[in-house]
């Protein structure tokens, strides 16, 4: 029997090793009798909150609508071809978070949120890639999902002013999901959901920073410690290199310099359990409850071993 139900008939070691950002995995009835959480009129009521983030996705150009919305503009909508979706339902709704118990052998603190959307028949966002790992659990009513081609920064998109909409799309496999059926889907694997009559799907989601953002961030951490600088000096010289143009001499000694400057694992691993913990919301912590944890080993300069552990990104 598989140690985690919701992976269906292979544990997850196998998942971890085969399917993991790799490559998506079907499971039918991932969980058995499923009782969706919360429903599409209570999603609705969501989206009307000022402090909740939601999106509307109406027509088959997948025109997109920022929330909150109004009630009439939910009476306003057509009677097929809409989606509504709504991020971090798991902060708003107890009921939702208890799905991520079903995720244990993975951290914590990779997980970004549960994103909830409600489609009437035909409704979806259109086919597209992430850059992050998704499980996506039906609720209720059925949703056709079609799986397509490895992408990356250089896919053509479609000329969509708010959503990256895939210009070509190519079906390697399509199922349709019932409740309580789950699909994987790695990073930078195309997919496309459309709603068959109106359904609810959970999305749960796995945080991806690039590595722009890192070392942003990673900056503003050394500056706010006050550490003393290093500088740049200049590589051995000779005449030819006065000119204007900046020898590979130099770019070789920028590179050293940032990596000297990156080469304190104690500094690497104390960041980034800071960074990975930060709240989804930090202005609204007190109305979410948010709660994220992680911990991590260092040593002292004795070279005795310490476990730090942080919380909302801040030492505990």
């Amino acid at each position: 029997m598989a140690d985690f139900p919701i992976l269906g008939d292979i544990g997850a070691e196998e998942f971890l090793a085969d399917y993991w950002q790799k490559k998506p995995l079907l499971v039918r009835g991932a969980i058995t009798d499923f009782e969706p959480p919360i429903d599409g009129d209570e999603l609705a009521g969501l989206a009307l909150e000022p402090e909740v983030e939601s999106r509307l996705i109406v027509g088959s150009d997948w025109q997109m609508e920022q929330g909150p919305f109004d009630e009439s503009r939910f009476a306003s909508l057509p009677p097929s071809n809409w989606s509504l979706l709504v991020q971090a339902v798991d902060l708003w709704v107890p009921e939702v978070a208890e799905l991520l118990q079903h995720f244990s052998f993975l951290p914590p603190w990779r997980i970004d949120d549960i994103m909830v959307s409600y489609a009437e028949d035909g409704g979806g966002v259109g086919p597209h890639f992430d850059y992050y790992d998704v499980f996506l659990l039906q609720g209720s009513g059925r949703r056709k999902w079609q799986i397509g081609q490895h992408c990356d920064s250089n896919s053509p998109m479609a000329d969509n002013a708010n959503l990256k909409i895939l210009a070509d799309f190519a079906t390697t496999d399509e199922w349709i999901l019932e409740p309580g059926d789950m699909l994987y889907i790695p990073p930078k694997v195309a997919h496309w959901g459309t709603a068959v009559g109106d359904c609810t799907t959970f999305s749960i989601g796995f945080r991806a920073p690039a590595a722009t953002e890192m070392l942003d961030d990673l900056a503003t951490e050394l500056l706010s410690r006050g550490q003393a600088p290093t500088f740049l000096t200049d590589p051995p010289l000779r005449p030819e290199m006065a000119g204007a143009s900046i020898s590979p001499a130099y770019i070789a000694q920028v590179r050293s310099l940032l990596l000297e400057t990156l080469n304190d694992d104690q500094l690497l691993a104390e960041w980034f359990a800071q960074y990975m913990t930060e709240p989804k919301y930090p202005m609204l912590l007190d109305e979410t409850g948010e709660k994220r944890t992680a911990s991590v080993q260092t040593f002292e300069s004795d070279g005795s071993a310490v476990i730090s552990h942080y919380e909302n990104g801040l030492k505990a």
